[in-house]
This record gives C-alpha cells, sequence and structure tokens, in this order.
C-alpha cells in the first residue's frame, strides 16, 4: 500500500517517538488556535475573554465529536492495514471522510440556530452573551473543515504518517496568528475577527490536506473523499468512534454545568478562570495524547499482525515517557502557574484566580497521564468502552461533587477540587481495569 510506514517491525521506542512528537505537535497546533484568540483579544478586557470563553467549551464539543470520525479512521485503517486488507483500508478512509463532512453540517446548523439559549445558560451579561453568539455563529461555518481535516489526520496517522497533518496544522496556526491582530485590531473587528481568522485557518488546513492527497501523495494508493455509506463499515466506525466521541462531548457539557457554577461564585471571572485554565491545562492533555495516539496507531498495526509482545513494549515505554511529561506539568502548573494565566490575561485578580486554579489541578497530572496512557492502549486495541464508561461516570462526578465543595465553605476552589479529584481517580481506575484485562487481551 503506497505511502504507508509499517509499524510492526523495528525498535519500538524510536517508531513510538517518531510517531509521536508530530502528533504532539499538532495537537499542540489545533488547541493553540482558541489560545491564540483569548491572547489578542485579553487585549481588549476580561469580559471578551469571558464571550469567547464560553464558546470555547461548544468548540472543544465540536472538536469532541470530530473524534468518531479521527479515531474511527485510527483504529479501522490502521487495523486494516496491519492485517494487509488495503481495499478495506481504503474504504474505511472514504467512509470516515463522508461520516465525518455529514456530521459537521447536522452539528453546525444545531449550534447556528440555537446559539442564543444555548449560551444564555452561563446567566452572563447580555452583552457578554450578545459577544459570544455572534462568536459562535461565525465558527459553525468552519465546521465541516474542522471535521474533514480529523479524517484526514486519523488515515495519516493510521497509516504512520503523522508528520504530515503536523506540517499542515502547523501552516494553518501560522495563518491564524498573522490574520488575528490585522482583523480584531486593524480592521476593527474585535472578537468577530478572531472567529473569521479561525474559519479562514481552518479552511486552509483543509485545503491543504485535499491537495497533497490528490496531487503530492496517493496514499493507501488513492481513494475516493465521498461515497455512498455502506452498513458494514459504517457501523464499525461507529462501535470504535462514538464511545470516544461521546465520552469527549460529554466531558465538555459537564465543564459547560461546571461553568456555571464557577459563574455563580466567582462571576464572570470565575467563568474566564475555568475556560481559560482548561484552554492552557488541555494543551498539556493535548500534546501528551500525541502519545497516546502513537500507542494506539502503533498497537493498532501489531495486534492486528499478531505481534503482542510489541505491544506490550509500546505500552511500557509510552508509559515512561508520559510519566515524565506529567511531572514535568505538575512542577510548570505549583510553581508558575499564575505566571503562565498572566500571558493569557493581564489583569491581576484575573491571573491570581488562574494561579490557583492550576496549583490545584498540579496535583493531577500525573494521573491524567496515566489516563492518557490506557486510553490509547484500549483503542488500539479496538476496545474503546472501557475509556468511555471511565470517563464518563467520573466526569459526571465532578457536578454534584463542585456543588457540594462549594457549598461546604471553599467557594470557587470547591469546584477547582471537584476536577482535579476525579482526575486523580480517573488514572487509577483505567490502569486497574486494564491490569484485569491484560492477561486475556495480551496473553
Amino acid at each position: 500500500m503506497q505511502g504507508i510506514q509499517d509499524l510492526t517491525d523495528g525498535p519500538i521506542r524510536r517508531r513510538l517517538f517518531n510517531l509521536a512528537l508530530p502528533i504532539m505537535g499538532t495537537s499542540f497546533i489545533q488547541m493553540a488556535y482558541n489560545l491564540i484568540d483569548m491572547a489578542w483579544i485579553g487585549r481588549l478586557g476580561s469580559e471578551s475573554v469571558a464571550a469567547i470563553g464560553a464558546v470555547g467549551i461548544l468548540t472543544w464539543m465540536t472538536t469532541s465529536l470530530s473524534l468518531l470520525n479521527k479515531v474511527g479512521a485510527e483504529v479501522s485503517v490502521g487495523q486494516s492495514i496491519g492485517a494487509q486488507h488495503p481495499d478495506d483500508a481504503r474504504l474505511y478512509a472514504s467512509h470516515n471522510l463522508t461520516i465525518g463532512f455529514l456530521l459537521s453540517l447536522g452539528w453546525g446548523l444545531l449550534l447556528h440556530l440555537f446559539a442564543w439559549p444555548i449560551l444564555g445558560f452561563y446567566r452572563l451579561d447580555a452583552s457578554i452573551t450578545a459577544e459570544a453568539v455572534s462568536f459562535l455563529r461565525i465558527l459553525t461555518f468552519g465546521f465541516p473543515f474542522v471535521f474533514l481535516s480529523a479524517s484526514f489526520t486519523g488515515i495519516h496517522n493510521a497509516a504512520g504518517r503523522s508528520r504530515i497533518p503536523f506540517y499542515i496544522n502547523g501552516v494553518g496556526l501560522v495563518l491564524n496568528i498573522l490574520l488575528d491582530p490585522l482583523f480584531i485590531f486593524v480592521f476593527g473587528w474585535g472578537t468577530v475577527g478572531a472567529a473569521w481568522a479561525t474559519c479562514l485557518s481552518q479552511g486552509a488546513v483543509c485545503g491543504l490536506f485535499v491537495y497533497h492527497l490528490r496531487c503530492r501523495s496517493r496514499l493507501l494508493g488513492g481513494f475516493p473523499f465521498f461515497i455512498r455509506l455502506e452498513a458494514p463499515y459504517t457501523r464499525r466506525i461507529f462501535r470504535l468512534g462514538l464511545p470516544v466521541a461521546l465520552l469527549n462531548v460529554l466531558f465538555a457539557f459537564i465543564n459547560l454545568c461546571m461553568g456555571r457554577t464557577a459563574s455563580l461564585h466567582g462571576g464572570h471571572i470565575g467563568l474566564m478562570t475555568l475556560t481559560a485554565g482548561g484552554q492552557i491545562e488541555a494543551l498539556a492533555w493535548n500534546t501528551s495524547q500525541g502519545f497516546s495516539t502513537s500507542l494506539s496507531a502503533f498497537t493498532a498495526q501489531n495486534y492486528a499482525a499478531g505481534k503482542k509482545e510489541r505491544v506490550v513494549g509500546a505500552y511500557h515505554a509510552t508509559l515512561a515517557m508520559t510519566s515524565l511529561f506529567g511531572l514535568f506539568c505538575t512542577f510548570l502548573f505549583l510553581f508558575y502557574g499564575g505566571e503562565i494565566f498572566s500571558l493569557i490575561v493581564p489583569e491581576r485578580e484575573v491571573y491570581l484566580s488562574g494561579g490557583i486554579f492550576f496549583r490545584i489541578e498540579a496535583y493531577s497530572m500525573l494521573f491524567m497521564m496515566l489516563e492518557i496512557t490506557m486510553q490509547g492502549l484500549f483503542y488500539g486495541l479496538g476496545h474503546t468502552l472501557p475509556p468511555a464508561i471511565i470517563s464518563i461516570g467520573f466526569n459526571l462526578l465532578r457536578i454534584p461533587l463542585a456543588i457540594l465543595l462549594s457549598s461546604a465553605g471553599l467557594g470557587l476552589t470547591g469546584v477547582w477540587w471537584a476536577i482535579s479529584l476525579t482526575s486523580m481517580l480517573k488514572g487509577l481506575t483505567a490502569f486497574v481495569w486494564f491490569r484485569l484485562l491484560r492477561k486475556r487481551l495480551l496473553g
């Protein structure tokens, strides 16, 4: 199969690291879009940051929903490659793209039509809500690009070609960095300018993927982007990707509820601390997801090829790498949380609140890395349900726990402790679950 990198042979650590670095970079770039918007808009004031922060949870839901076709592509295409079934690999690639495009149209229309009642959930000032609605409605025009790019990224990761998405997404980020100040300040469009900059950048990324596959590369020997859906392939993609998408969408919805609790106890400063802090923390989460995704792609190919000993070796190597990264994040958030937050919003009240948020979150970093590692292993083995159950269960626990702790006298910090404690429980539970299944799955 043309353009494929065989992951079933060669040094495990080198294969994993070479695959993980570009994926980490790609994840960092995708999260950096919102952070760059926040950093520029932070110069307009905390109310504008609160407005795009409120929308940020909805764009998080959008990215989460696109994981259905991204993870669907990584596992279905990866296992087809490992099993030496090139025709299936091409059909799965086409199906994931088609499903992603259809999902983007439905989801975009839903958010565009119901932007007011959805964003009104936060109970923010009317002016902040109106600013958020305008920002969200413009972003919905870029949703097809987001979903298609997620599918293209998943297909390349499955083929071991993770550098291509990194380069292409890097171009999009540079374009966004250039357009943001131009649209926000030079043209005087404010938050609306940031939305248009993001849309145009996402469109450029999708266009570059199309150009590369049609004119520069014949990955998998070439395949159509859109086809008539066939039931067996569609069902398997949904079986693989839906649990992942639902757990991440639910995670974002829970953050929506947590945002309302934070708003009740801390006003727009509380909401902005949660959303901006969550975006910064998500850099650690999504960057480390590079290790998880590379482990997933590596496991998918080797498990399908019957090389289970390589899967075990990759698991141990990934666990070591994510643990080191977790220790680094713990140190950074514990001692320099406020300074990091001030880079986004320089207002003293805001970055002091952000420093408290990060100090509490620092204690959960190693457990977060443990959850991420186990997630990638489960995905590569084709068992996407256990991570979904763990994530859904403990993320749902955050809502009553946040209400209980904040009402017990902790106030806004009770919300932060609810997030940190449940992150610890997720990592421990995922590790124990795999240990119980290891003998049956890997012998």
